[in-house]
């Protein structure tokens, strides 16, 4: 059978599976992107990434994101992304923790590819899919873009917006015109701050669409705005603390929430003082869970200051609630 055929069938199968999908997952909580670990020699470190993905659920997250830009996914191969998710997978079937997956492209036939791809791990919740970038289609374009992967893709899509990386910047209208397409069920919202458009998106959330903090600093104004929960790269660190704040917001805890999200927004601060997921994997690294602090070309390893920087804003949180700093080491 000619290869076309296969992929028919696999789109076909995919426009099936999108209609029992409804409105998908319902987004909520802290979500953690996992880095991609390396052992010295180079490979994925499989062992210390299913540690890692227990180690924070353990901790109270709410689920876990595989081939994030945290990952590091553009820096790997087709079987190292397919190892990545198969172990994500399996933890995730194991702890009936949600699993999102990034996928997406700049363009809209290489996205659809990725999409359909994501139906061979049934335990696949969501995938994260990026604005189109480089490309800086028309927010017509951007809406036309999701309105095609919605039809085939497998599972709901999360929205990645995130313009200092994409070059395109969707204001508040447009987001809800996405949110309002079935079969998206939210977005990550890291604009690189707060400001007006944030404001009324967050005023206008399209029923079923929730909102997601993607920048860590903001994650307490977010939330205080009324967003669902956050995908962050720092919760690696300390996640029983993000979940806290995330608990205390939603109970109306606000004392306790202004002076958590100031001292978890120093953290992420220090975390992203140098290109992510670098200070990350330093940390994680001088704490014994991953077995080494490399990165792949073009990035470079954090400096030794940095590191030390992100390792005293975590040792100066304060001591309240159930305290993750290390980490737990799963059976």
């Amino acid at each position: 059978m000619h290869q076309d055929t296969f992929q028919d069938i696999a789109r076909d199968d995919a426009r099936a599976a999108a209609h029992d999908v409804a409105r998908g997952p319902a987004l909520g909580g802290i979500h953690v992107p996992l880095v991609t670990p390396f052992t010295p020699a180079g490979d994925v470190a499989v062992e210390a990434l299913e540690a890692l993905a227990h180690e924070v659920l353990d901790a109270g997250a709410a689920g876990i994101v595989a081939l994030g830009t945290t990952a590091e996914s553009a820096s790997l191969d087709e079987a190292e992304r397919d190892l990545i998710t198969g172990v994500c997978a399996r933890v995730c079937r194991e702890r009936g923790a949600l699993l999102t997956v990034g996928a997406g492209a700049s363009a809209t036939r290489a996205a659809e590819a990725a999409l359909l791809r994501l139906a061979r791990w049934p335990e696949v919740g969501a995938a994260l899919v990026t604005v189109p970038p480089f490309v800086r289609p028309s927010a017509a374009g951007v809406l036309a873009h999701f309105g095609r992967l919605v039809e085939v893709s497998p599972v709901p899509l999360v929205v990645y917006h995130v313009p200092y990386r994409t070059g395109q910047w969707l204001d508040a209208a447009a987001l809800a015109a996405l949110g309002s397409l079935p079969g998206v069920v939210g977005v990550k919202y890291a604009s690189g701050g707060i400001d007006q458009d944030t404001v009324e998106l967050m005023g206008a959330l399209p029923a079923g669409f929730a909102a997601l903090a993607g920048d860590d600093a903001y994650l307490s104004p977010m939330l205080a705005l009324g967003a669902a929960g956050g995908i962050l790269a720092s919760a690696h660190l300390a996640t029983g603390r993000f979940v806290e704040l995330a608990a205390a917001w939603e109970t109306g805890d606000v004392a306790r929430a202004r002076a958590l999200g100031h001292a978890l927004a120093r953290l992420s601060s220090a975390v992203f003082a140098e290109p992510n997921p670098t200070v990350l994997k330093g940390v994680l690294h001088a704490q014994g869970r991953i077995p080494s602090p490399d990165v792949r070309l073009p990035l470079l390893s954090a400096s030794d200051a940095a590191v030390d920087a992100a390792l005293r804003a975590l040792a100066e949180l304060p001591a309240s609630g159930p305290e993750v700093a290390g980490a737990p080491t799963h059976p």
